[in-house]
Protein backbone atom coordinates (compact mmCIF):
# COMPACT_ATOMS: atom_id res chain seq x y z
CA UNK A 1 0.00 0.00 0.00
CA UNK A 2 1.73 3.52 -0.58
CA UNK A 3 2.31 4.90 2.19
CA UNK A 4 1.69 8.67 3.20
CA UNK A 5 2.89 11.74 1.75
CA UNK A 6 4.27 15.16 3.60
CA UNK A 7 1.56 17.80 2.66
CA UNK A 8 4.15 19.11 -0.17
CA UNK A 9 4.92 16.07 -1.51
CA UNK A 10 1.04 15.25 -1.63
CA UNK A 11 0.40 19.11 -3.25
CA UNK A 12 3.52 18.21 -5.68
CA UNK A 13 1.76 15.01 -6.92
CA UNK A 14 -1.50 16.24 -7.75
CA UNK A 15 -0.69 19.09 -9.27
CA UNK A 16 2.00 16.91 -11.54
CA UNK A 17 -0.85 15.11 -12.26
CA UNK A 18 -3.44 18.09 -13.01
CA UNK A 19 -1.02 18.96 -15.51
CA UNK A 20 -0.38 15.85 -17.68
CA UNK A 21 -4.53 15.16 -17.69
CA UNK A 22 -4.38 18.73 -19.03
CA UNK A 23 -2.20 17.99 -21.94
CA UNK A 24 -4.61 17.51 -24.48
CA UNK A 25 -6.83 20.64 -23.16
CA UNK A 26 -5.65 23.11 -25.48
CA UNK A 27 -6.17 20.80 -28.60
CA UNK A 28 -9.45 22.08 -30.21
CA UNK A 29 -8.76 25.29 -29.35
CA UNK A 30 -5.57 25.01 -31.02
CA UNK A 31 -6.50 23.47 -33.94
CA UNK A 32 -9.54 25.09 -34.13
CA UNK A 33 -8.31 26.67 -37.49
CA UNK A 34 -7.40 24.14 -39.07
CA UNK A 35 -11.09 21.70 -37.93
CA UNK A 36 -12.80 25.02 -39.47
CA UNK A 37 -11.44 24.53 -42.88
CA UNK A 38 -11.27 20.43 -42.91
CA UNK A 39 -15.04 20.28 -41.54
CA UNK A 40 -16.59 23.64 -43.39
CA UNK A 41 -17.42 25.16 -39.73
CA UNK A 42 -19.14 28.49 -39.05
CA UNK A 43 -18.03 30.22 -36.13
CA UNK A 44 -21.27 29.01 -34.21
CA UNK A 45 -20.43 25.16 -34.76
CA UNK A 46 -16.34 26.02 -34.12
CA UNK A 47 -17.80 28.05 -30.48
CA UNK A 48 -20.02 24.40 -30.15
CA UNK A 49 -17.10 21.98 -30.57
CA UNK A 50 -14.85 24.43 -27.99
CA UNK A 51 -18.03 24.25 -25.71
CA UNK A 52 -19.03 21.09 -26.13
CA UNK A 53 -16.35 20.06 -23.84
CA UNK A 54 -17.68 21.79 -20.89
CA UNK A 55 -21.20 21.04 -21.41
CA UNK A 56 -19.99 17.65 -21.30
CA UNK A 57 -18.14 18.49 -17.89
CA UNK A 58 -21.80 20.10 -16.25
CA UNK A 59 -23.51 17.00 -17.27
CA UNK A 60 -20.92 14.61 -15.51
CA UNK A 61 -19.78 17.16 -12.60
CA UNK A 62 -23.00 17.00 -9.91
CA UNK A 63 -22.26 13.08 -9.57
CA UNK A 64 -18.96 12.63 -10.19
CA UNK A 65 -17.80 15.53 -7.26
CA UNK A 66 -20.69 14.71 -5.39
CA UNK A 67 -19.78 10.94 -4.89
CA UNK A 68 -16.40 12.34 -3.03
CA UNK A 69 -18.77 12.91 0.02
CA UNK A 70 -19.78 9.27 0.01
CA UNK A 71 -16.34 7.14 -1.21
CA UNK A 72 -12.54 8.52 -1.33
CA UNK A 73 -12.23 11.12 -4.45
CA UNK A 74 -9.14 9.18 -5.03
CA UNK A 75 -11.11 6.38 -6.75
CA UNK A 76 -13.18 9.07 -8.75
CA UNK A 77 -10.20 10.57 -9.48
CA UNK A 78 -8.19 7.59 -11.28
CA UNK A 79 -11.32 6.30 -13.13
CA UNK A 80 -12.08 9.82 -14.73
CA UNK A 81 -8.46 10.27 -16.02
CA UNK A 82 -8.63 6.71 -17.35
CA UNK A 83 -11.55 8.20 -19.04
CA UNK A 84 -10.02 11.10 -20.64
CA UNK A 85 -7.32 8.92 -22.04
CA UNK A 86 -9.49 6.85 -23.70
CA UNK A 87 -11.70 10.01 -25.10
CA UNK A 88 -8.69 11.75 -26.68
CA UNK A 89 -7.28 8.27 -27.89
CA UNK A 90 -11.27 7.77 -29.25
CA UNK A 91 -11.22 11.24 -31.18
CA UNK A 92 -7.76 10.61 -32.61
CA UNK A 93 -9.03 7.21 -34.26
CA UNK A 94 -12.66 8.21 -35.04
CA UNK A 95 -13.13 11.56 -35.06
CA UNK A 96 -13.95 12.62 -38.69
CA UNK A 97 -16.42 15.93 -38.85
CA UNK A 98 -18.31 17.66 -36.57
CA UNK A 99 -21.11 14.93 -35.23
CA UNK A 100 -18.03 12.32 -34.23
CA UNK A 101 -15.95 15.63 -33.09
CA UNK A 102 -18.30 16.65 -30.68
CA UNK A 103 -19.08 13.15 -29.39
CA UNK A 104 -15.49 12.49 -28.09
CA UNK A 105 -14.79 16.03 -26.91
CA UNK A 106 -17.24 15.93 -24.66
CA UNK A 107 -16.44 12.76 -23.58
CA UNK A 108 -13.21 14.29 -22.63
CA UNK A 109 -15.04 16.76 -20.51
CA UNK A 110 -16.90 14.26 -18.51
CA UNK A 111 -13.07 13.14 -17.73
CA UNK A 112 -12.28 16.63 -16.56
CA UNK A 113 -15.42 16.58 -14.62
CA UNK A 114 -13.85 13.44 -12.07
CA UNK A 115 -10.35 14.86 -12.18
CA UNK A 116 -10.48 18.58 -11.52
CA UNK A 117 -12.34 19.22 -8.33
CA UNK A 118 -11.94 15.86 -6.91
CA UNK A 119 -8.87 15.98 -7.19
CA UNK A 120 -8.95 19.00 -5.44
CA UNK A 121 -11.12 17.25 -3.15
CA UNK A 122 -8.41 14.14 -2.33
CA UNK A 123 -5.53 16.31 -1.80
CA UNK A 124 -7.31 18.60 0.55
CA UNK A 125 -8.94 15.54 2.23
CA UNK A 126 -5.33 14.53 2.88
CA UNK A 127 -3.87 17.85 3.99
CA UNK A 128 -4.10 19.84 7.71
CA UNK A 129 -6.28 22.69 7.83
CA UNK A 130 -3.24 24.96 8.14
CA UNK A 131 -2.36 23.85 4.22
CA UNK A 132 -5.44 23.66 2.57
CA UNK A 133 -5.77 27.44 1.56
CA UNK A 134 -2.32 27.45 -0.09
CA UNK A 135 -2.60 24.30 -1.48
CA UNK A 136 -5.35 24.89 -3.00
CA UNK A 137 -4.23 28.16 -4.64
CA UNK A 138 -1.59 26.00 -6.27
CA UNK A 139 -3.63 23.23 -7.98
CA UNK A 140 -6.31 25.78 -9.33
CA UNK A 141 -2.98 27.98 -10.25
CA UNK A 142 -1.50 24.61 -11.89
CA UNK A 143 -5.19 24.40 -13.79
CA UNK A 144 -3.06 27.25 -15.39
CA UNK A 145 0.31 25.67 -16.35
CA UNK A 146 -1.48 22.49 -17.62
CA UNK A 147 -3.60 24.29 -20.52
CA UNK A 148 -0.82 26.77 -20.90
CA UNK A 149 1.65 24.04 -21.49
CA UNK A 150 -0.94 22.29 -23.65
CA UNK A 151 -1.28 25.26 -26.18
CA UNK A 152 2.82 25.56 -25.93
CA UNK A 153 3.42 21.93 -26.76
CA UNK A 154 0.81 22.18 -29.85
CA UNK A 155 1.72 24.96 -31.69
CA UNK A 156 5.45 23.58 -31.36
CA UNK A 157 4.60 20.07 -32.51
CA UNK A 158 2.04 21.10 -35.55
CA UNK A 159 4.76 20.95 -37.77
CA UNK A 160 5.84 17.62 -37.56
CA UNK A 161 2.83 15.71 -36.14
CA UNK A 162 -0.96 15.48 -37.23
CA UNK A 163 -3.54 16.79 -35.58
CA UNK A 164 -4.43 12.49 -34.47
CA UNK A 165 -0.87 12.30 -33.29
CA UNK A 166 -1.50 15.13 -31.63
CA UNK A 167 -4.34 13.77 -29.43
CA UNK A 168 -2.85 10.32 -29.28
CA UNK A 169 -0.43 11.72 -27.42
CA UNK A 170 -1.94 13.83 -25.13
CA UNK A 171 -3.74 9.90 -24.36
CA UNK A 172 -0.30 9.01 -23.44
CA UNK A 173 0.20 12.00 -21.16
CA UNK A 174 -3.37 11.65 -19.12
CA UNK A 175 -2.29 7.87 -18.67
CA UNK A 176 0.43 9.05 -16.69
CA UNK A 177 -1.48 11.18 -14.56
CA UNK A 178 -3.27 7.83 -13.90
CA UNK A 179 -0.13 6.59 -12.65
CA UNK A 180 0.86 9.13 -10.84
CA UNK A 181 -2.28 9.56 -8.63
CA UNK A 182 -2.25 5.28 -7.97
CA UNK A 183 1.09 4.91 -7.04
CA UNK A 184 1.79 8.17 -5.40
CA UNK A 185 -1.14 8.93 -3.43
CA UNK A 186 -2.39 6.38 -0.64
CA UNK A 187 -5.85 4.71 -0.54
CA UNK A 188 -8.33 6.78 2.44
CA UNK A 189 -11.22 4.84 3.67
CA UNK A 190 -14.86 5.68 3.06
CA UNK A 191 -16.03 9.21 4.51
CA UNK A 192 -18.49 8.33 7.31
CA UNK A 193 -21.80 7.98 6.67
CA UNK A 194 -23.34 11.05 5.17
CA UNK A 195 -26.78 12.49 5.39
CA UNK A 196 -28.76 11.35 1.77
CA UNK A 197 -27.76 12.84 -1.15
CA UNK A 198 -31.03 15.17 -1.39
CA UNK A 199 -30.35 16.04 1.94
CA UNK A 200 -26.93 17.44 1.25
CA UNK A 201 -27.98 19.17 -1.96
CA UNK A 202 -30.96 20.90 -0.14
CA UNK A 203 -28.48 22.40 2.18
CA UNK A 204 -26.42 23.80 -0.45
CA UNK A 205 -28.80 25.06 -2.34
CA UNK A 206 -30.10 27.30 0.75
CA UNK A 207 -26.94 28.34 1.47
CA UNK A 208 -26.44 32.34 -0.06
CA UNK A 209 -22.60 32.16 0.04
CA UNK A 210 -22.00 28.87 -1.53
CA UNK A 211 -24.71 30.11 -4.92
CA UNK A 212 -22.88 33.49 -4.63
CA UNK A 213 -19.38 32.13 -5.68
CA UNK A 214 -21.06 29.47 -7.73
CA UNK A 215 -22.89 32.90 -9.56
CA UNK A 216 -19.22 34.29 -9.48
CA UNK A 217 -17.22 31.25 -10.86
CA UNK A 218 -19.95 31.20 -14.05
CA UNK A 219 -19.20 34.51 -14.74
CA UNK A 220 -15.46 33.59 -14.40
CA UNK A 221 -15.49 30.97 -16.43
CA UNK A 222 -17.78 32.22 -19.21
CA UNK A 223 -14.87 34.92 -19.98
CA UNK A 224 -11.88 32.39 -19.10
CA UNK A 225 -12.80 29.62 -21.70
CA UNK A 226 -14.78 31.99 -24.29
CA UNK A 227 -11.33 34.13 -24.72
CA UNK A 228 -8.88 30.39 -24.58
CA UNK A 229 -11.52 29.11 -27.20
CA UNK A 230 -11.26 31.79 -29.61
CA UNK A 231 -7.90 33.70 -28.69
CA UNK A 232 -5.42 31.24 -31.00
CA UNK A 233 -8.29 31.88 -34.22
CA UNK A 234 -8.51 35.60 -33.07
CA UNK A 235 -4.59 35.66 -33.19
CA UNK A 236 -4.91 33.57 -36.49
CA UNK A 237 -7.25 35.77 -38.20
CA UNK A 238 -5.00 38.95 -37.01
CA UNK A 239 -2.04 37.49 -38.78
CA UNK A 240 -3.43 36.80 -41.68
CA UNK A 241 -5.15 40.70 -42.15
CA UNK A 242 -1.22 42.15 -41.07
CA UNK A 243 1.07 39.76 -41.05
CA UNK A 244 3.66 40.59 -38.51
CA UNK A 245 6.40 38.74 -36.16
CA UNK A 246 4.45 39.40 -33.17
CA UNK A 247 1.21 37.06 -34.31
CA UNK A 248 3.30 34.47 -36.11
CA UNK A 249 2.79 31.96 -33.66
CA UNK A 250 -0.57 32.20 -31.81
CA UNK A 251 -0.32 29.09 -29.80
CA UNK A 252 2.76 30.43 -28.27
CA UNK A 253 1.10 33.56 -27.32
CA UNK A 254 -1.85 31.70 -26.14
CA UNK A 255 0.50 29.58 -23.75
CA UNK A 256 1.91 32.60 -22.33
CA UNK A 257 -1.92 34.14 -21.46
CA UNK A 258 -2.15 30.98 -19.76
CA UNK A 259 0.81 30.60 -17.87
CA UNK A 260 0.49 34.13 -16.80
CA UNK A 261 -2.64 32.20 -14.71
CA UNK A 262 -0.26 31.01 -12.17
CA UNK A 263 1.21 34.12 -9.97
CA UNK A 264 -1.98 35.91 -11.46
CA UNK A 265 -4.04 33.24 -9.73
CA UNK A 266 -1.59 32.80 -6.46
CA UNK A 267 -1.28 36.48 -6.37
CA UNK A 268 -4.81 36.65 -6.32
CA UNK A 269 -5.48 34.55 -3.16
CA UNK A 270 -2.50 36.17 -1.40
CA UNK A 271 -4.40 39.66 -2.32
CA UNK A 272 -7.80 37.76 -1.17
CA UNK A 273 -5.66 37.42 2.66
CA UNK A 274 -4.27 40.62 2.64
CA UNK A 275 -6.73 43.30 1.86
CA UNK A 276 -10.19 40.66 2.48
CA UNK A 277 -11.57 38.24 -0.30
CA UNK A 278 -14.94 40.30 -1.08
CA UNK A 279 -13.13 43.69 -1.02
CA UNK A 280 -10.46 41.60 -3.24
CA UNK A 281 -13.17 40.42 -5.99
CA UNK A 282 -15.11 43.33 -5.80
CA UNK A 283 -11.92 45.09 -7.23
CA UNK A 284 -10.22 42.57 -9.33
CA UNK A 285 -13.77 41.56 -11.79
CA UNK A 286 -14.50 45.03 -13.02
CA UNK A 287 -10.75 45.23 -13.77
CA UNK A 288 -11.04 42.55 -16.12
CA UNK A 289 -14.25 43.53 -17.58
CA UNK A 290 -12.68 47.37 -18.54
CA UNK A 291 -9.52 45.38 -20.31
CA UNK A 292 -12.18 43.27 -22.25
CA UNK A 293 -13.83 46.41 -23.55
CA UNK A 294 -10.66 48.08 -24.19
CA UNK A 295 -9.76 44.79 -26.17
CA UNK A 296 -12.67 45.38 -28.30
CA UNK A 297 -12.44 49.18 -28.85
CA UNK A 298 -8.73 49.48 -29.56
CA UNK A 299 -7.70 46.62 -30.68
CA UNK A 300 -8.50 47.57 -34.61
CA UNK A 301 -6.21 50.88 -33.87
CA UNK A 302 -3.17 48.82 -32.25
CA UNK A 303 0.32 47.61 -33.59
CA UNK A 304 0.72 43.59 -33.42
CA UNK A 305 3.11 44.31 -30.20
CA UNK A 306 0.71 46.88 -28.73
CA UNK A 307 -2.39 44.54 -28.71
CA UNK A 308 -0.62 41.02 -27.90
CA UNK A 309 1.04 43.01 -24.42
CA UNK A 310 -2.97 44.23 -23.82
CA UNK A 311 -3.96 40.52 -24.75
CA UNK A 312 -1.32 39.38 -22.06
CA UNK A 313 -2.19 41.97 -19.47
CA UNK A 314 -6.32 40.88 -19.78
CA UNK A 315 -5.38 37.42 -19.58
CA UNK A 316 -3.30 37.85 -16.59
CA UNK A 317 -6.03 40.05 -14.82
CA UNK A 318 -8.76 36.91 -15.56
CA UNK A 319 -6.95 35.16 -13.18
CA UNK A 320 -6.72 37.43 -10.18
CA UNK A 321 -10.10 36.07 -8.91
CA UNK A 322 -9.92 32.35 -9.94
CA UNK A 323 -8.41 30.66 -6.35
CA UNK A 324 -10.06 33.27 -4.31
CA UNK A 325 -13.12 32.08 -5.41
CA UNK A 326 -12.25 28.42 -4.96
CA UNK A 327 -10.45 28.60 -1.83
CA UNK A 328 -13.14 30.99 -0.27
CA UNK A 329 -15.76 28.13 -1.61
CA UNK A 330 -13.72 25.53 0.68
CA UNK A 331 -13.21 27.55 3.92
CA UNK A 332 -16.68 29.23 4.00
CA UNK A 333 -18.48 25.37 3.51
CA UNK A 334 -18.84 22.57 5.88
CA UNK A 335 -16.89 19.64 5.52
CA UNK A 336 -19.62 17.79 5.78
CA UNK A 337 -21.37 19.26 2.71
CA UNK A 338 -17.62 20.21 0.80
CA UNK A 339 -18.11 18.06 -1.55
CA UNK A 340 -21.31 18.34 -2.69
CA UNK A 341 -20.94 22.45 -2.79
CA UNK A 342 -17.84 21.70 -5.03
CA UNK A 343 -20.41 19.83 -7.27
CA UNK A 344 -23.00 22.51 -7.53
CA UNK A 345 -19.57 25.55 -8.15
CA UNK A 346 -18.11 23.58 -10.43
CA UNK A 347 -20.78 22.82 -12.71
CA UNK A 348 -22.76 26.24 -12.32
CA UNK A 349 -18.82 27.37 -13.13
CA UNK A 350 -17.82 25.34 -16.06
CA UNK A 351 -21.87 26.08 -17.28
CA UNK A 352 -20.09 29.54 -18.25
CA UNK A 353 -17.13 27.07 -20.00
CA UNK A 354 -19.64 25.93 -22.42
CA UNK A 355 -21.30 29.23 -22.90
CA UNK A 356 -18.66 31.89 -23.22
CA UNK A 357 -17.12 30.10 -26.34
CA UNK A 358 -20.53 29.88 -27.88
CA UNK A 359 -21.66 33.16 -27.58
CA UNK A 360 -18.40 34.60 -28.70
CA UNK A 361 -19.18 32.44 -31.72
CA UNK A 362 -22.56 33.97 -32.07
CA UNK A 363 -21.46 37.48 -32.10
CA UNK A 364 -18.87 36.92 -34.01
CA UNK A 365 -21.33 35.20 -37.04
CA UNK A 366 -23.76 37.77 -36.32
CA UNK A 367 -21.31 40.54 -36.98
CA UNK A 368 -18.97 39.07 -39.69
CA UNK A 369 -16.53 36.54 -38.68
CA UNK A 370 -14.22 38.17 -41.47
CA UNK A 371 -14.47 41.63 -39.42
CA UNK A 372 -12.84 43.69 -36.77
CA UNK A 373 -15.90 44.61 -35.81
CA UNK A 374 -17.11 40.88 -35.44
CA UNK A 375 -14.31 39.88 -33.07
CA UNK A 376 -14.87 43.24 -30.99
CA UNK A 377 -18.23 41.66 -30.51
CA UNK A 378 -16.80 38.03 -29.12
CA UNK A 379 -14.59 40.43 -26.64
CA UNK A 380 -17.26 42.54 -25.41
CA UNK A 381 -19.51 39.13 -24.74
CA UNK A 382 -16.80 37.85 -22.18
CA UNK A 383 -17.03 41.59 -20.40
CA UNK A 384 -20.90 40.60 -20.37
CA UNK A 385 -19.72 37.29 -18.82
CA UNK A 386 -17.44 39.28 -15.81
CA UNK A 387 -19.73 41.47 -15.18
CA UNK A 388 -22.31 38.49 -14.11
CA UNK A 389 -20.04 36.60 -12.05
CA UNK A 390 -19.24 40.70 -10.34
CA UNK A 391 -22.60 41.01 -9.41
CA UNK A 392 -23.44 37.71 -8.03
CA UNK A 393 -20.62 37.82 -5.61
CA UNK A 394 -21.90 41.48 -4.31
CA UNK A 395 -25.50 40.08 -3.88
CA UNK A 396 -25.21 36.87 -2.15
CA UNK A 397 -24.68 37.18 1.36
CA UNK A 398 -20.97 36.33 1.99
CA UNK A 399 -19.78 39.38 3.69
CA UNK A 400 -19.97 37.54 7.28
CA UNK A 401 -17.16 35.87 6.05
CA UNK A 402 -14.95 38.39 5.05
CA UNK A 403 -11.98 37.76 7.54
CA UNK A 404 -8.32 38.43 5.85
CA UNK A 405 -7.62 34.78 7.89
CA UNK A 406 -10.19 32.99 5.41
Amino acid sequence: MTRERSPATLVLVFCCAEAASMAGFALVPSLLPRFSIKWSLSATESGWLSGIFFLGYILAVPLLVGLTDRIDARRVYLASATTTALALAGFSRFADGLTTALCWWCLAGFGLAGTYMPGLKAMTDRLPLAAQSRGTAFYTATFGVGAGLSYLWIELSQTVLSWSSSFALAAAAATLAVVLVWRGVAPKPAPPARPVARRLWTQVLRDRRILAFCGAYFGHNWELFGFRSWLVAYLAWTQASRPEAWTAMPGVIAALATFLAVPASILGNEGAHRWGRQRWLRTVMPLSCALALLVAVLAGSLSSALLVVLLLVYAASMNLDSAALTAGLLTETAPAIRGTALALYSSTGFAGGFVGPVVFGVALDYFGQATQTGWAAGFVTLAGGVAFGRWSIGHGGTANHDQRSS
